[in-house]
């Protein structure tokens, strides 16, 4: 791969139509379809990583944005199961201007594929919006309201409840040093892991956080956030929280809950003053989880659990603390909030508790001469 970056990996494509922006590229259209996400860096990047893959893809194949159609689709849907040649697709996380930088880290799992032609729908609905390309190809998709539909299933993503106690256990096992600096990391760990299972927040949102958005109104403690979409809101705290806020504070030589508008980091690098970027909280997170991994392999822990600290990621914490929120009985209407959805049909999806209840009733069902499974 070329370093001459995302513009100039792409050759300029002519217009098809009567364009109604200012473009004269496909990735100039597609740059002004991004822009439209400022406000929402995490989700711009997001939609720029699959934005850029099709127009890579598209460069090899000599294609422009106007000339994919259904077949197109269905090759391109291939390529992300599997993208061959991977000395040219695959590669190590690199930063973008390295020669080394490749597209992708490997096949994409069938969710990953989905939620890739679910962000390109909405591309081509606006550029088709845009008259920089005649039609959308998606809309000639047969099994389009099984695979593009927004309403996604059921979120499995997440640490099931004795994984995640036993997971909150091992942030808490005997330090293997009493050093300042282990010291420091474990509690900085602990603050990470409380911050991200009590209130759910986005990984952008943690990095982004400050002391002073931990306030105190009529005696109750609230989280000030600005989440996706630029969007105010306020969060109730948990106790729980408070206390390993307090803890945090302590090791960086504070007091114990945060003053008013303290415009400091609330999460912070091994200084103790300088805050910490997505990158670097999402590599931190990572490593506890794979960390944990190991120690569970080691106690010979159930196999599903270790694959499933070894393939989690930060959003899982997100969706661990939804779905154990709605397990412990929060109301719709209120894990909406502190969900920050906008929509109650997003919020539905982190509910198990029909299916855990259609399982119990479905144990009505017996055969009459079946024998336990303890006696197996």
């Amino acid at each position: 791969m070329s370093d001459s970056g995302f513009i100039g990996e792409v050759a300029a494509v002519g217009v098809a139509g009567q364009a109604l922006i200012d473009a004269d590229s496909d990735v100039e259209a597609v740059a002004q379809w991004l822009a439209e996400y400022g406000e929402s860096p995490q989700t711009q990047r997001a939609y720029r990583r699959e934005a850029e893959r099709l127009l890579l893809w598209l460069d090899a194949e000599g294609r422009r944005l106007g000339e994919v159609d259904r077949q197109c689709l269905a090759r391109f849907e291939a390529f992300l199961a599997d993208p061959v040649p991977r000395a040219q697709w695959v590669g190590p996380t690199k930063p973008r201007h390295d020669p080394a930088w490749r597209p992708m880290r490997g096949p994409l799992s069938p969710a990953s594929r989905r939620q890739s032609l679910v962000i390109l729908q909405g591309m081509f609905s606006w550029l088709v919006e845009a008259g920089w390309v005649a039609h959308n190809p998606f809309r000639l998709m047969r099994d389009k309201s099984r695979r593009l539909n927004n309403q996604a299933p059921r979120v499995e993503r997440y640490l099931e409840q004795p994984l995640w106690e036993w997971f909150w256990r091992w942030l808490h096992r005997p330090l293997p040093s009493d050093s300042s600096r282990a010291c420091f990391e474990r509690a900085r760990q602990r603050i990470i892991f409380a911050f991200a299972y009590l209130l759910a927040p986005r990984i952008s949102e943690m990095a982004g956080a400050q002391m002073g958005d931990f306030h105190r109104r009529e005696g109750r403690w609230w989280w000030q956030v600005v989440g996706k979409g630029g969007k105010l809101a306020h969060v109730p705290v948990p106790d729980d929280f408070l206390v390993y806020l307090a803890q945090w504070r302590k090791t960086l030589g504070l007091a114990p809950l945060p003053e008013h508008e303290e415009s400091t980091p609330l999460l912070r690098a091994l200084d103790g003053k300088r805050a910490i970027g997505d990158n670097q909280l999402y590599r931190l997170i990572r490593k506890s989880f794979k960390d944990a991994a190991r120690a569970l392999e080691e106690q010979e822990g159930e196999t599903a659990y270790v694959a499933a600290l070894q393939s989690a990621t930060p959003h899982w914490l997100r969706h661990t603390a939804i779905t154990h929120q709605a397990q412990a009985g929060v109301s719709l209407r209120y894990l909406a909030e502190s969900a920050r959805h906008s929509r109650l049909e997003t919020t539905s999806r982190y509910l198990h508790t029909e299916a855990q209840q259609w399982h119990d009733e479905q144990q009505r069902h017996r055969l009459s001469q079946a024998p336990s499974l303890d006696g197996l």
